[in-house]
């Protein structure tokens, strides 16, 4: 059902099952896929795609131009996932030449109310953005990460799967996956222990994880040192092979 106020462009692509509330604008060039509903009072414009069973709530701007002083007006996209839901406020902008020129939301997210999607973020799967959390640009937020409201990510970094942000964290390097952060300045604090347990991580995998969390940052050991340390646990444990695989890839380095 639409709403008769709301606006929809006719070169939009909006599927027959999808609910659109009233004074909801839909821009040109938007797809939005079967059993989405959209609330009153959103904008959704530019080249973006939204897959099947979302839900986004009144007042949100999805796919809006990118907040960089380098964006000229060139054509760039938002593809957002399946089985989302976007919260009251909630903004997130698409991609830049300067970057794959995408902004990318998975499946089975939750964004909370007033959270900031950034140009050029990449979010993957099952991620829980609470209250205010903001994303700056380029940043990539791997899967089944929870960040606390009010949670800042300066652009450019990357967090790895499973890790854990308090309220208020302000990160500005790279998060290895399972970690918790927290603090100001904030400061690694332990493994997300809770968090694997409740998504099936077996004690012997959460045992290991906790060695290798000592390693990288109760042994005293260079960065280096550590990521061979952690090389000789992974070989036994599955689990900690992405870990190695986000320390031989991170850019900025690691929160620390």
């Amino acid at each position: 059902m639409i709403h008769p106020t709301a606006l929809i462009d006719p070169s939009s692509s909006v599927d027959e099952n999808v609910k659109i509330g009233a004074y909801t604008i839909i821009g040109a060039n938007v797809s939005i896929g079967s059993g989405t509903e959209i609330g009153p009072h959103v904008v959704v414009n530019g080249t973006t795609t939204i897959g099947k069973n979302n839900r986004i709530y009144q007042f949100a701007s999805i796919g809006e131009d990118p907040q960089d002083k380098k964006y000229a007006g060139e054509t760039s996209f938002l593809g957002i996932g399946d089985n989302n839901e976007i919260r009251e406020f909630t903004t997130i902008h698409r991609g830049t030449t300067q970057d794959k020129n995408l902004t990318s939301i998975g499946n089975n997210n939750l964004l909370m109310a007033y959270t900031h999607v950034a140009h050029d973020c990449v979010i993957a799967d099952g991620v829980i953005l609470a209250n205010a959390a903001s994303l700056g640009g380029h940043v990539h937020i791997g899967s089944h990460v929870i960040l606390g409201g009010f949670t800042i990510v300066h652009q450019f970094c990357h967090l790895g799967d499973h890790c854990f942000s308090a309220m208020g964290s302000a990160i500005s390097k790279d998060v290895p996956p399972y970690v918790m952060v927290g603090g100001r300045p904030t400061k690694p604090h332990g493994i997300n222990s809770v968090g694997l347990d409740r998504k099936g991580f077996s004690p012997a995998s959460i045992l290991n994880i906790k060695r290798a969390y000592k390693v990288l940052y109760k042994s005293g050991l260079k960065l280096s040192e550590a990521t061979v340390e952690l090389g000789k646990l992974a070989a036994d444990e599955p689990k900690l092979k992405g870990m190695m695989g986000f320390l031989e890839n991170s850019n900025r380095s690691i929160l620390r």
